[in-house]
């Protein structure tokens, strides 16, 4: 069993600040940390490797720092790493994102199994795990809460918003995580010390095969963010609770009055 897990190296969103002049947001001086529900993704792969047997790579697209991020992974289960890195992939949206991996999972060949987090911190999306499946043309299922295999298909508990649903599904597979049943192991010192021995395959964006510089970075983005802005806070409301409902409708009346709202 091959298994894949994409994981990001995300800004922490507790203390990122945004320029309210340029409205871009302050890197400097804001810790990066392994994108939380990409370390749920990993803890399912490591947990689905232990189980049916097999080998969990970690690869990631993002600056040469993302190398650190790729080393916790391998502390806490995974086999191999592969940091694609390039100036080309700078500015790249969700689909030029997931193009980029989806090509090199293509060239290092033959998942049956690719985990993905739900969502990053820094976008919400929800899309690079889904569009990966789409390039690579695999089967997906998204917000995954427990992966089983059973007869060499997935049955898959998702998280729904108006409840839960199992699904059964052939590989090979995307799967999207959720933090339910997931929570992300503590690796040991000896896990850290292996994994800072670990070699990590480094990528190019002309080291992957049959890449089309056109789709990758800033001119492969379908979309742009052209505003990050901190929302206002508003002012504090008012409770109004009266004796009877007719005297609570009056006093909002008489406020809004008031107010000139109405």
């Amino acid at each position: 069993m091959k298994i894949l897990v994409c994981v990001k190296q995300v800004p922490d969103t507790e203390e990122i600040k945004v320029d309210p002049v340029t409205g871009s947001l302050i890197r400097e001086g804001v810790p990066a940390i392994l994108n939380p529900l990409d370390a749920c993704a990993l803890e399912a792969a490591v947990q689905f490797k232990e189980t049916y047997g097999g080998n969990v790579t970690v690869i990631s697209m993002g600056p040469p720092q993302a190398e650190q991020a790729l080393r916790q992974c391998i502390s806490v289960g995974a086999d191999d790493a592969v940091l694609i890195t390039d100036r080309a992939f700078k500015d790249a949206d969700t689909l030029a994102t997931s193009y980029a991996l989806s090509m090199t999972a293509k060239q290092l060949a033959g998942f049956d199994v690719i985990f993905c987090g739900k969502h990053t911190l820094d976008g919400e999306t929800g899309q690079v795990g889904p569009q990966i499946a789409e390039h690579l043309n695999y089967n997906q299922v998204t917000s995954a809460m427990d992966v089983k295999l059973d007869s060499g298909s997935l049955l898959v508990l998702r998280e729904l918003e108006e409840g839960r649903q199992t699904v059964a599904a052939s590989l090979p597979c995307v799967i999207t995580v959720t933090k339910t049943n997931y929570t992300p192991r503590y690796p040991s010192m000896k896990s850290k010390m292996a994994a800072n021995r670990k070699e990590i395959k480094i990528l190019s964006a002309s080291q992957i095969e049959g890449l089309d510089m056109d789709r990758i970075g800033m001119s492969g983005s379908r979309t742009k963010v052209t505003k990050s802005f901190v929302p206002q806070a508003g002012q504090a409301g008012m409770i109004i609770c009266e004796e009877t409902a007719e005297q609570s409708g009056r006093k909002l009346a008489k406020l809004l009055v008031d107010a000139k709202i109405i």
